[in-house]
């Protein structure tokens, strides 16, 4: 069985817990197991260009998501981002477009710049500019991905009148059947973005520093998410 497949059982054992104890984590969750399980779907299918590299992007990223829960179950040190995310779905009245949005907010615009900069540190500067074009398509072609999940689910998602609709309104434009697949490509390019300026740095302390910007800002917006 492949890691990728152990990822998956993983999830689907951790949404039945949630379920039955009506842990409402589970929200985000099932849908990110859903977006994973059609991430796989896209590689069996070769829809990228390098589909060895986007594997391992994709179990990098989850290993992000699974060491800050396991950290948080144990009372360890968690990762700010998802302390706040999984304190606020237990604690907090939220609808499950705010549960789902709260979790991408802190494995996307935090969990995937990390993933992403282990993933091209080690040869960035050795790609060619048609290479590091090819890996930013790869990228990219993750938002047709995650439509598609999104065109899956958002009937279970999205409630009629829901007040958090109107911060996206405001935010990202008319609101339509592809929201939340709008928010997350917006996202995801900041993530692109954030992740060359880390290319960039040259040393620790800058590294550490820009980290907390981007903590700090994935915090607030939660808080944001959260108080509509």
């Amino acid at each position: 069985m492949s890691n990728s497949q152990l990822i998956l059982n993983k999830m689907d054992r951790r949404i039945q817990e949630w379920k039955t104890c009506q842990d409402s984590r589970y929200v985000f969750l099932s849908c990110y197991k859903m977006m994973s399980a059609n991430m796989l779907v896209a590689l069996s299918n070769d829809e990228f260009h390098d589909s060895e590299w986007v594997g391992k992007l994709l179990n990098r990223f989850a290993d992000y998501y699974f060491d800050g829960l396991s950290c948080f179950d144990c009372g360890d040190q968690t990762p700010e981002v998802w302390l706040a995310a999984h304190n606020a779905t237990l604690e907090k009245e939220l609808s499950e477009l705010q549960m789902l949005v709260l979790g991408v907010n802190a494995h996307i615009n935090y969990d995937l710049v990390l993933a992403l900069y282990d993933m091209l540190a080690p040869e960035w500067k050795s790609l060619t500019e048609e290479e590091r074009k090819l890996r930013y398509e790869d990228h990219c072609h993750v938002n047709n991905i995650i439509a598609r999940t999104i065109d899956a689910v958002q009937d279970r998602i999205l409630e009629p009148e829901n007040r958090f609709l109107a911060f996206i309104d405001i935010v990202f434009g008319r609101v339509d059947e592809y929201l939340i697949s709008r928010l997350i490509s917006s996202w995801r390019e900041d993530v692109w973005k954030n992740t060359q300026v880390m290319l960039q740095v040259s040393n620790d302390i800058e590294m550490e520093n820009f980290r907390k910007k981007i903590e700090t800002e994935v915090l607030e917006l939660g808080d944001t998410i959260c108080s509509v």
